[in-house]
């Protein structure tokens, strides 16, 4: 091998050792978090729900997904803050104690270890930092695309990694997204990972996918005619006619594909 090659090769694996940690504790606790997140759908969302519009389920979900990657993210980086959406104060007290117990409840049943009340709280609560472009810090959704959760249609759990401003890690659980786009039908559950400078890669959305990988790039299509556009499912989340315009305009014919939540940047990057 030439010195080139040596010297390739000693940047290459010191790149990907970079973030290394970061990286597989991230996909532990978004893999858990949707664990979490598809047991509340079996549990709670019913016919009733979608009927009344009830977002209870959702909320569970938030709670118990936000405490399940908080706990993890503290075990391995506890000097790391976290931007989450969640505080517990709808938990608190006489008032919170039914929605506290659906909480912990769930978050135990995905979590290595178990959790007292209080430790789920304080765990959820790690999600209060304001965020900066100095030092690092997590950045938590713990579940994006509601109405497509509630629907059991898409929806994602999302955690990157910020450092000094930049994003250098980036994890999204999206559980019911089929793993081959070909077969829209087929196996569901896809957890997409990304390091900064290490390239974008899939990997299936099972405790029995352990290391196995599948690099993911974007749609080498020259011709926009020939192109797939993605945009949102709610009218109030795009302007569905001035895509459909776009679309005209760059000569597309092909249906747009409709998702909810950033299972689209998935899409996209595969």
């Amino acid at each position: 091998m030439s010195r080139r090659a040596l010297m390739s090769s000693y940047i290459s694996s010191v790149n990907l050792a970079q973030f290394a940690k970061e990286r597989a504790v991230a996909i532990e606790a978004v893999e858990r978090a949707s664990q979490v997140c598809q047991t509340v759908f079996k549990r709670l969302v019913t016919k009733e729900t979608l009927t009344k519009k009830d977002k209870s389920p959702v909320t569970v979900a938030d709670f118990s997904a936000q405490a399940v990657v908080n706990r993890i993210l503290e075990q391995h980086f506890p000097d790391d803050p976290v931007v989450g959406e969640e505080d517990s104060r709808d938990l608190q007290g006489e008032e919170g104690r039914v929605l506290r117990e659906k909480v912990v409840e769930l978050a135990n049943a995905a979590s290595a270890d178990q959790m007292s009340s209080d430790e789920v709280l304080r765990s959820i609560d790690r999600g209060q930092y304001a965020g900066g472009s100095q030092g690092r810090h997590w950045t938590l959704d713990p579940i994006d695309g509601t109405k497509g959760f509630l629907r059991g249609e898409q929806f994602a759990v999302c955690l990157a990694l910020i450092v000094d401003g930049q994003v250098c890690l980036g994890v999204v659980g999206c559980p019911n997204l089929p793993y081959d786009m070909s077969q829209p039908d087929g196996e569901r559950g896809v957890l997409m990972v990304a390091v900064k400078g290490q390239g974008a890669f899939q990997r299936r959305l099972s405790s029995d996918a352990f290391g196995c990988e599948t690099p993911v790039h974007v749609s080498g299509t020259l011709s926009t005619a020939d192109a797939v556009f993605c945009e949102s499912v709610e009218a109030q989340h795009t302007d569905h006619s001035d895509n459909a315009n776009i679309a005209r305009l760059l000569g597309i014919t092909k249906p747009s594909v409709r998702m909810d939540s950033q299972c689209k940047y998935a899409g996209v990057a595969r």
